[in-house]
């Protein structure tokens, strides 16, 4: 198909639709990575971490407050895409430790 007379083929492609973001707490873990989200307006939804949450090992436990993707299409689902510090909580320290004076 081709644009029309005047208009480049880039200004003709649809926009992407517009996702709503919420907030709320993680109320339960189920199976497959996926989540109870409480929102702040008392719905409950399921979501899913999304990829770079998952590329970079973030993890989510019950009771933190995250942020949540949903497309207006589906407002039961949505993608967990920020997960807010929780106080009392360190950079580090929970990963693996390191060995000392160990040789192979």
């Amino acid at each position: 198909m081709r644009p029309a007379p005047g208009t480049h083929y880039r200004e003709r492609r649809l926009a992407k639709e517009e996702l709503l973001t919420m907030e709320g707490y993680i109320e339960e873990i189920l199976p497959d990575g996926r989540f109870a989200v409480l929102l702040d307006n008392e719905h409950k939804i399921i979501a899913y971490t999304a990829g770079k949450m998952r590329k970079f090992r973030i993890r989510s436990v019950v009771g933190d407050r995250v942020h949540v993707e949903m497309t207006p299409y589906d407002l039961s689902k949505g993608r967990i895409v920020f997960r807010e510090r929780t106080p009392g909580q360190g950079m580090g320290g929970g990963g693996p430790r390191k060995r000392g004076n160990f040789k192979r």
